[in-house]
This record gives C-alpha cells, structure tokens and sequence, in this order.
C-alpha cells in the first residue's frame, strides 16, 4: 500500500456496515492506531484482520502522533480507527491528522458510518444547516438555544434525563429526538418536546440527540411571561438577550417586558 495515514470509519453497531474497502485496508496496513485495541480486536476477529496495532487513544494521543508520523515518513501505511464511527468525530483522531497534515504525509479517509448524521437523517428535522455540539454541556445550553437550525448531541445513557429536564428548561419551544442504539436491533427515535419526554423511561444505549431548529411563529404572551419569570432574576442584558433567542420576540421588546417585570437587576 502506499504509505500514508488512513482514516478508517468502522460500524457504530451493525457490523454488515463495514464496507470492503474498509477490511481491505486495515488488512493491508503496517500499522493500526486504534482507540482501545481490546475493543477493535473483537472487530478485527471478526474479519480476520491480522496487523499489528498500537493503542491511540485521548490520554496517550499526544504522545503517539509522533511515532505515528515517523513511522510514516519512513515509508509505512498506518491506519486510524476509533472504538466505532468516524475517528476524530468525538473520538481519537483529530491531531494524528493534524500531526500527518504538519509534516506533509498523506492523508486518505475510508468513509464509514457515523452517529451523529444518522441521527439527524432519523429525526425527520431540517438537514440543510446544522450545527454538531459534540458531547452535550449545560453549562453551554443557553449559548447553544442561541443557534437558531438544527443542533446534534452525543450523551451518556446516565444523564440524558438530567438533559432533557434542562432542555425543558432552556429551550422548551424546541422538539427534540432521542436517538439511540443506531443501526442495532433496539434502535429507535423518540421525538417530542422536552417537557413531554422528561418522564419517560430512561434511554439505554448509545444515545444521540437531535434538537429541531427554533420556531419561526412567536410566542403567545402567556408563554412569553412565563419564561420571563424564569430568567428575570439575571441581569437585564443577559436576560433580555435570552429572551430574544429563546422566544424570537425583538431585544428592544425584550427589554421592555422584563422591565415591566420589574424583577430583573440592571
């Protein structure tokens, strides 16, 4: 093979995904960098994939890309792969690329599948603008419902309720789809606005959320004031701000509701 660094896509949980060219390359390699070893050995089992590899993963990736890219230079072909997916899509890869890229090696990507697009295609919401927000944050919530198309989440099964209740607090004119165990037997989309899935039971599985894109129609004034209340108590020009994105209403009209309110501080 010529050498060069090759991003390799593995499945996220169907192995009938794994395309031929995929196989062909991790079989034909020098070397495989591989986010957990023990992890791709069972896919490497599987279609008897027997070269040799090395562990990359977030804690050793620093000190790995230069052995990698050196070994490159020398005139090897590495391949890259993460536990599942696309490397560098919230996952080991992203500055072994950028090492290889550096130091003008070539760089090839073996196109798999990947969670959060899947996701977005299985939630029927808006695909022409999107935004990708890797794993959710809350303290970054009210930033992100500033984003007014669709917006893609990772999550753990162990604290997706804790986000929907934030959601049905931050951005509760939004619908969001729970996407989880994509492309396996349990696969499935769960769509609604937050307040109505916060009691649902809890998602199991490799979860993705899909946040629909904010309404163009206005708010009713009962809505309106309803989430006054809920942020009257920051300052007025985070508060007004919030306001505006959260309820498509002007900044000007913003500020005037919340000085109507009169509970907010200047």
């Amino acid at each position: 093979m010529q050498s060069g660094l090759y991003i390799v896509g593995t499945p996220i949980g169907n192995l009938s995904d794994m395309s031929p060219r995929a196989i062909d390359v991790l079989q034909n390699v020098d070397l495989i960098a591989a986010e957990d070893t023990r992890v791709f050995g069972k896919l490497a089992a599987h279609f008897d994939i027997k070269t040799k590899r090395v562990s990359c993963h977030e804690h050793n990736e620093r000190d790995v890309v230069g052995v990698v890219v050196q070994k490159i230079q020398g005139g090897m072909a590495v391949a890259c792969v993460s536990d599942a997916g696309m490397p560098g899509i919230s996952d080991p890869g992203f500055r072994i690329v950028r090492a290889a890229r550096a130091a003008g090696v070539p760089v090839f990507v073996v196109p798999g599948p990947v969670a959060c697009i899947s996701a977005l295609v299985l939630s029927g919401f808006p695909t022409d603008r999107f935004t990708f927000c890797g794993f959710f944050d809350e303290k970054k919530l009210r930033d992100d419902n500033k984003i007014p198309h669709t917006i893609i989440y990772y999550e753990s099964p162990n604290r997706v309720m804790a986000t929907i209740a934030a959601m049905a607090r931050v951005m509760p004119e939004r619908k969001i789809a729970i996407v989880r165990e994509i492309t396996k037997i349990h696969e499935e989309a769960i769509i609604g606005y937050p307040a109505e899935l916060v009691n649902i039971a809890p998602p199991r599985g490799e979860i993705v959320i899909v946040v629909a894109p904010r309404p163009e129609i206005k708010m009713s004034d009962a809505q309106i004031s309803e989430i006054v209340n809920d942020i009257a108590a920051t300052s007025m020009k985070s508060a007004a701000a919030d306001l505006a994105a959260r309820t498509g209403i002007s900044k000007k009209e913003a500020y005037k509701r919340l000085l109507d309110k009169g509970g907010a501080d200047d």
